[in-house]
Parts: structure tokens; C-alpha cells; sequence
């Protein structure tokens, strides 16, 4: 297991030059709620496709 010392500035690093999108992604991709709802929205949409509900529940947007 991989030792992480949630205290330590050493281990946020890497976080210095992200974005505040690739943060909210981190924290949107380990909500358990939104992984349910994605996998039952992909799995009941005929094209495999989000909808535009699912995108404003969960504040997505795709840049163009």
C-alpha cells in the first residue's frame, strides 16, 4: 500500500499547476453517487451518450 502523508506539502506537488477543473474531476470521479449514476445512465442510453440531465446534475461540461 502506498504511504501518503495527507499533511505534508511534499505530497501536493503535483497539484500546484493543476487546473481547478482537473481538481473538481478528481473529486467528482471518486463520488461514489455520481459512479452509480453514470453507469446506469451509459447503460440505459441507446448511443451510450450522457444527457444533458445527467450533465446538469452533476455540473459537467465538455468544451467544444
Amino acid at each position: 500500500m502506498p504511504t501518503f502523508d495527507w499533511r505534508s506539502p511534499d505530497s501536493y506537488k503535483s497539484l500546484q499547476d493543476a487546473e481547478r477543473t482537473d481538481i473538481a474531476w478528481e473529486f467528482l470521479r471518486r463520488n461514489k453517487d455520481y459512479e452509480r449514476d453514470y453507469e446506469e445512465t451509459v447503460r440505459n442510453s441507446p448511443d451510450g451518450e450522457v444527457s444533458p440531465e445527467f450533465r446538469r446534475r452533476w455540473g459537467i461540461c465538455f468544451r467544444p
